[in-house]
């Protein structure tokens, strides 16, 4: 982590010297000031543990990508940042801690956002954010119902709800087989990991199978995945045409060797976000080839912002990653992803609220007005890489569609026409109802759209 040798306290002291002297412009004292301010960022890590061969690689596209902002950018408007880990072990209670620790900021630095980096520890979160004005940023995993944010108003689901993942998934098999009318009839199954996480899907799958006629199987493993035999046992007897496989961790290398032995053909399994990367599939072997994943985090290194960062960062020798393989991989560019949104988010905040480091409050009037359009994702080299989005209070997914990606055996290729489009319209009503649901239990009086665009003082 870079060292905190600023605070606010110590720039707004000198600015007030600066500014004291007759010989130097309050413009200039102003510029003197931002230029010393540092904005800190937390970030919940997991480097020890089971998951963190999976999490190494994400926490080198978000390091590097602030890296890149601070060397090449100077700052957000000019306002360096700083950060720090915390190791959670991808446990709860170790997240809580983490959250716990670091929310205060640093030497007078806020903290304008908390990355979780996991979707237990963001949901043991969702009251202590809202008490603390601190944003929840959770890209690709978090509470689906958080996507209104009338009622959640720190928690942001952003760019790909589990809701948004079952679907795109469903309409990606449409578009194979002919379209949506030729769904009825079929049979989906769903290898789902045996935890909240994994359950997740089931109420959108429940939805989407009534609306287009397929048949919706459900087939739980318990956790960890070591041996599915039985699963794929019953996968055979049933016959299934396609198989959505929501694992994490070992289940899904597991899954995909067994499928193998029973005769399924892997181009007919498409594995959910945390289902779909290098680390996933390479343990599987040669019959990983032909693999498909939906994903709202694309691999690959040709994409614009990547090439600056292979440049600027990576070649200089820089980079947070120990192993350079797995630059341009999903999971480092879903690093990457998720500090553009950041970055993007506190820009936004910046411009109504000045170039100068931010809180909690009003990085979330940042994220509720963040817009990525396609010219601003041409600007920062993202296009392809990220999903336009346009965020608000009543919508804190923003995008809701994936790429499907496939395995050739040494990397993936990307195989969807673009963005695969989830059926938001069917589902954001049932969203919005739960989330009425959750209010009422909690005895939350949801925000008007009104109150929430005033934001922060």
């Amino acid at each position: 982590m870079p060292r905190l040798s600023s605070a606010l306290r110590s720039a707004a002291l000198a600015a007030s010297l600066i500014a004291s002297s007759s010989l130097v412009p309050a413009a200039e004292a102003a510029e003197a000031a931002t230029r010393s301010a540092k904005q800190y960022i937390p970030i919940a890590t997991y480097r020890v543990g089971a998951y963190a061969s999976s999490g190494t690689p994400v926490w080198g596209g978000t390091i590097d990508y602030l890296r890149y902002i601070n060397e090449v950018e100077g700052g957000i408007n000019g306002v360096k940042l700083v950060w720090e880990e915390c190791e959670t072990e991808w446990a709860v209670e170790k997240g809580v801690e983490c959250y716990e620790r670091l929310k205060g900021g640093r030497e007078g630095s806020p903290a304008p956002l908390f990355l979780p980096h996991g979707d237990p520890i963001s949901k043991a979160l969702t009251e202590k954010s809202v008490a603390d004005k601190i944003p929840l940023l959770t890209t690709g995993y978090g509470r689906t119902e958080a996507i209104d944010g009338r009622v959640f108003p720190y928690s942001f689901t952003v760019l790909f709800s589990f809701w948004s993942e079952a679907s795109s998934a469903v309409n990606y098999i449409a578009e194979q087989v002919g379209g949506k009318d030729k769904l009825k009839g079929l049979k989906i199954a769903t290898v789902y990991h045996d935890s909240p996480y994994g359950k997740e899907t089931q109420v959108p799958l429940d939805l989407l199978a009534k609306t287009y006629g397929f048949e919706n199987i459900q087939i739980a493993v318990p956790h960890p995945g070591n041996d599915q035999s039985a699963q794929w046992a019953r996968i055979r007897q049933i016959k299934p045409d396609w198989v959505f496989l929501r694992g994490w961790g070992v289940m899904t290398p597991v899954a995909i060797k067994t499928a193998a032995k029973t005769g399924f053909p892997v181009d007919h399994i498409i594995g959910g976000i945390w289902s779909g990367s290098e680390e996933d599939v390479r343990p599987a072997g040669s019959v990983g080839k032909g693999y498909l994943a939906i994903t709202p985090f694309p691999a690959g290194a040709e994409f614009g912002i990547l090439k600056k960062i292979k440049a600027a960062i990576v070649d200089q020798g820089k980079s947070d990653l120990k192993d350079l393989k797995s630059f341009g991989s999903v999971y480092y560019n879903s690093g990457v992803i998720e500090t553009i949104i950041a970055v993007e988010a506190i820009r936004t905040a910046q411009a109504r609220f000045g170039h100068r480091p931010l809180n909690g409050e009003e990085t979330q009037w940042g994220l509720e007005h963040l817009v990525l359009d396609e010219a601003r994702l041409k600007e920062l080299g993202a296009d392809g890489l990220v999903q336009p989005l346009r965020l608000s209070a009543k919508d804190h997914e923003g995008g809701g569609a994936g790429k499907v990606l496939q395995w050739d055996g040494a990397k993936w290729t990307i195989v969807s026409n673009g963005w695969v489009k989830s059926d938001r319209e069917l589902l954001l009503p049932v969203i919005y109802e739960r989330a009425a649901a959750y209010a009422r239990e909690k005895g939350i009086t949801p925000r008007s759209e009104d109150t929430a665009e005033a934001g922060a003082k």
